[in-house]
């Protein structure tokens, strides 16, 4: 499920300190970027950040939670996305520590992904 309007709103000022929040529709839940880059993912209104090794141990308390995943051919996927604590929504400094973590963690993993591939067409506009 998508994230109603209002929470929408209300992430865009609670993390504002990060720069453009914006949430777009994506896949029945919706994506949360910062800057063109996906740092986290809402769903029934619960806000879940990006996750890797290097932020894993910082989002610790997160573990008590299960991952954002979804079904696949009978097994359960569970996806980098780690629920964020009620509690941040009362500590706002601390919030923005862990939305800073996962677009740390963002930008990493958009640093690993291979350029898109160009057509044909394009890479010989390219030569010319």
């Amino acid at each position: 499920m998508v994230a109603s309007e209002t929470y929408a709103e209300f992430l865009r000022e609670q993390l504002a300190p990060l720069g453009r929040v914006t949430l777009r529709p994506m896949f029945g839940k919706t994506g949360m970027f910062c800057d063109g880059v996906m740092l986290g993912v809402v769903t029934e209104n619960t806000l879940y950040f990006r996750v890797d090794d290097e932020n894993r141990e910082a989002f610790r308390e997160a573990e008590a939670f299960p991952p954002l995943n979804y079904a696949k051919k009978g097994q359960i996927i569970d996806l980098a996305f780690w629920r964020v604590p009620e509690r941040l929504f009362d500590e706002p400094d601390e919030l923005i520590a862990w939305a800073r973590a996962a677009l740390a963690a963002a930008h990493r993993v958009a640093a690993k992904r291979p350029a898109p591939k160009q057509h044909k067409a394009s890479k010989q506009r390219q030569r010319s």
